[in-house]
């Protein structure tokens, strides 16, 4: 097999320790908790761990707002409990990255209690302060990503600080070279520890247009303009690299929203010396309408076409894809682009596993995917934790009156606690989570999708996923082979080709609940059961050379050359 980059050949599993598992007790996962399950992850066939923030954090937003980069939160163990996982990930041949959150802080961070001050503190300068307009007007019209101005007053300098997400996540200015060299000596702490890798937060965010203008006229406005891939992106990715990155064999993924396959080749390419993937998201706003996220409309295997093609087509032999279809910040993906029914559950979660495994770039797979875990939805608002799901639900039903049940079907379709409800470990109390009350309830479908019954279950989508890892360990096809989309007009099946040094395999996918067909081109007939390589339904049904009639989200792939 030709042998590349360790991140183009493994397939990573995202943790979100919060949520995985509970060692003792207090409702909040930990990384004793994670220890405990990695012969599971072994037994799965990953070899990295995408593990997201465990440092120390007021928990604003769930570890997002670090207030000490170079500490384990208290909830989650100590570092001694985190150099044993380490450890225990390495024995097992799996490799470990780290999120890397340096657009912001927490406010609670040494640096920014400094900075508020004065305007004179030495740290003042690494974040960004301006003084506001006229009549209580703030410095420019942005709003965060979580809704509301960008800009929170503070009182002890008479000046607003720049927060892109929530206000106890102010932004680090990047400008500011002392800054950034405290970011590159972080980031040679973790590495000289031991950890292989980074992924990103918000990466391209770090870099803000010169004057931070304001954008349009009107009094709140998104501004992503102007701070999405700035002016000096480049030169802080490179000089991130040269200083911090180079001397060491580190994945790096850069999660860049807006971010388009031309920007990508520039920043994966080899001669950049920036990052070695970028995460888009354009796959995640197929059911956006306008408005953003929350106005919820039907997707479409159209879309999920074109702009997988896009990426395909475009880093193919330039770049490098990151394939996946939820994770910490995105509802379940079976719930979302398959069907959570009793139905259709395995079979649209195993036909949607074969759609990210026989994509050219690496997989990523997010806690509780491998078991078919589904959306949830609570009662009330009161039960969700997530303050982009709050912040929203106060905006749509205080400030703007829309009704009730309207929200709640888009926090339903859309939340990020869909992803944040703990891992279905059995079927006891509390899904084996914890034994005392977990800190977000647990779906209650945990009874009948636990990995416990995926486990003793030949047919499980743990079992597929399994043996779609193993398959793309053998077959470099997988991995490398280039991609190309056949009948590209059909409104259920995506189906495409992927050829590598005079192999050619097809794969057919039925995206619907309905039978489909679709005629196969003379050069891709002759699909038969010798041939075929990994499908989601045990018998192979009777089909002539010239057709393929795919059953309710059914997946086949085929060795044609």
């Amino acid at each position: 097999m030709t042998t590349g980059a360790f991140w183009q050949e493994e397939v990573v599993y995202q943790i979100y320790p919060r949520s995985f598992k509970d060692s003792n007790g207090d409702g909040v996962g930990d990384i004793p908790g994670i220890i405990g399950k990695l012969d599971y992850l072994k037994e799965l066939g990953i070899g990295i761990v995408w593990l997201s923030p465990v440092y120390q954090s007021p928990n604003d937003d769930n570890g997002y707002d670090i207030s000490d980069y170079e500490a384990i939160m208290d909830e989650f163990g100590t570092m001694e409990d985190w150099e044993a996982l380490l450890e225990g990930l390495h024995a097992r041949g799996i490799k470990l990255i780290m999120d890397l959150v340096v657009n912001h802080s927490s406010d609670e961070h040494r640096w920014f209690e400094e900075s508020r001050k004065s305007k004179d503190n030495p740290y003042r300068d690494y974040y960004i302060w301006r003084p506001g307009k006229a009549d209580g007007v703030e410095p420019n019209n942005w709003v965060s990503v979580f809704g509301g101005s960008a800009w929170q007053y503070d009182e002890a300098t008479d000046e607003y600080y720049l927060h892109l997400f929530t206000r106890k996540q102010p932004d680090l200015n990047w400008e500011n070279p002392k800054l950034r060299e405290e970011v590159y000596k972080m980031m040679k702490f973790w590495l000289d520890k031991g950890i292989d890798g980074f992924r990103m937060d918000v990466i391209n965010f770090i870099s803000k247009a010169d004057g931070l203008p304001s954008a349009g006229d009107d009094r709140y406005a998104w501004g992503g303009e102007f701070f999405m891939g700035g002016p000096r992106i480049h030169e802080y990715m490179r000089e991130m690299n040269e200083r911090a990155l180079s001397r060491y064999d580190a994945m790096t993924v850069g999660e860049m929203p807006g971010v388009t396959p031309e920007e990508a080749v520039k920043f994966t390419s080899p001669e950049s010396r920036e990052v070695n993937v970028v995460f888009q998201f354009e796959t995640m706003d197929i059911d956006s309408g306008e408005g953003g996220k929350w106005n919820v409309k039907p997707w479409r295997l159209a879309d999920l076409k074109a702009v997988t093609n896009k990426w395909q087509y475009g880093l193919n032999g330039k770049g490098w894809n990151s394939l996946y279809l939820n994770n910490h910040d995105q509802p379940r993906m079976v719930s979302r682009f398959g069907s959570d029914s009793a139905e259709y559950r395995k079979p649209s979660a195993k036909m949607l596993a074969t759609f990210l495994h026989t994509l050219q770039g690496t997989p990523y797979i997010y806690q509780g995917e491998e078991i078919g875990m589904t959306n949830v939805q609570f009662g009330s608002i009161e039960e969700y934790k997530d303050v982009e799901t709050h912040n929203y639900y106060r905006e749509a039903v205080r400030d703007r009156g829309e009704p009730v049940d309207r929200v709640m079907a888009s926090i339903y379709a859309k939340g990020r606690d869909n992803a944040r409800t703990p891992m279905q470990w059995d079927g006891s109390a509390q899904a084996g989570f914890t034994t005392g009350t977990p800190w977000i309830a647990v779906n209650p479908n945990y009874a009948s999708i636990n990995a416990e019954e995926s486990l003793q279950d030949s047919d499980s989508i743990f079992r597929y996923y399994q043996r779609l890892i193993k398959l793309r360990k053998a077959n470099p096809i997988m991995i490398y082979g280039d991609y190309n989309i056949v009948a590209e007009e059909h409104e259920q099946i995506y189906a495409y080709t992927r050829e590598w040094q005079g192999e050619k395999w097809l794969v057919a996918l039925n995206f619907s609940a309905d039978d489909a067909r679709f005629e196969l081109p003379e050069a891709l007939r002759g699909c038969s059961e010798e041939n075929l390589i990994v499908a989601n339904y045990d018998d192979e049904p009777n089909r002539s050379s010239a057709e393929l009639n795919l059953r309710a989200y059914e997946a086949r792939v085929y060795r044609i050359v």
